[in-house]
């Protein structure tokens, strides 16, 4: 087992789905298949406009041949595993390559960096995920005190056992949550994706709530695309399916509500809820349907 970089496009010709497969051909088997069991880290390259850099960890659980495209691979991720960076890591930073194995002997870019698959060291992985789920205290800062970020205690020195208790505490539930929300309201641009509203409290803290379309029970990702950014009440109506979203963003209100006439209310103007500027974080249809087939009353 072993820590990896696995580079994903926003645009890319294969057919990935980040928190759930990525898709190679065999000349990258051998360094794939020494990941399973293990963490990944995805790139985007800064060639792609608007690159978000290393953008996300997940885990590795079996890779197979894929069934539909021959000669061709499938990465299957770890249900659950997958988690968006709150804060994306560029390959160059402030103090320097994020990737130090991708040095040569003279400190310089080697054709490493080149590579779609390639190994990463525990230290580097460390670096990058510490940076990627740091807490920013610009980012609507907390006024109650009330959440916690377990990721940033007390860190053991790296060894294999080390490593594994460091990676519990980096996936735990609370650093999640805290990541996944952060991610989800600066998409949104802390606006209610329903109502349109806008409502920052007294002490700068955005009233949106991050609300996920497949909740994480039934095994929903916290990946940008399945999430919304809601208002208390909206979210409290999403998730017990008085309310819902079609593919191309419609908003849609269960005949079985009580009051049908004050959701419509609550609603913004153009009956069509508001969307991310990145076209890969917007709702992503398949969240979409299994949201209106599972929750939503129809």
């Amino acid at each position: 087992m072993g820590f990896g970089i696995f580079i994903h496009r926003s645009d890319s010709i294969y057919d990935d789905r980040p928190a759930e497969r990525y898709q190679f051909p065999p000349q990258y088997l051998s360094r794939v298949s020494a990941c399973v069991g293990d963490w990944i880290i995805y790139y985007e390259p800064s060639k792609v406009a608007d690159s978000r850099g290393y953008f996300a960890v997940a885990k590795v659980e079996q890779v197979i041949p894929d069934p539909t495209t021959s000669d061709m691979y499938l990465a299957l991720i770890e249900p659950g595993s997958y988690l968006d960076f709150a804060n994306p890591v560029p390959f160059n930073g402030p103090q320097g390559v994020m990737e130090q194995g991708v040095l040569n002997d003279a400190g310089k870019i080697s054709g490493r960096a080149q590579s779609a698959v390639r190994p990463l060291s525990s230290a580097d992985f460390k670096r990058i995920v510490e940076q990627g789920l740091a807490e920013d205290n610009r980012f609507l800062p907390r006024v109650d005190g009330t959440e916690e970020n377990s990721f940033h205690e007390e860190q053991a020195p790296f060894g294999p056992e080390a490593d594994r208790q460091w990676i519990s505490r980096m996936v735990s539930k609370p650093v999640r949550k805290q990541a996944f929300r952060r991610r989800v309201v600066t998409a949104y641009d802390a606006r209610c994706a329903i109502t349109g509203l806008k409502l920052i409290n007294g002490g700068g803290r955005a009233e949106v709530e991050a609300a996920h379309i497949k909740p994480v029970e039934m095994l929903g990702p916290d990946i940008v695309s399945n999430g919304l950014a809601l208002s208390g009440t909206v979210h409290w109506m999403f998730d017990r399916g008085l309310i819902s979203l079609s593919d191309d963003l419609n908003i849609l209100v269960s005949r079985q509500a009580n009051d049908a006439a004050s959701i419509h209310a609550l609603i913004n103007k153009t009956g069509k809820a508001n969307a991310p500027s990145r076209p890969s974080d917007r709702p992503h249809p398949y969240f979409l349907n299994w949201h209106r087939e599972n929750c939503f009353k129809r």
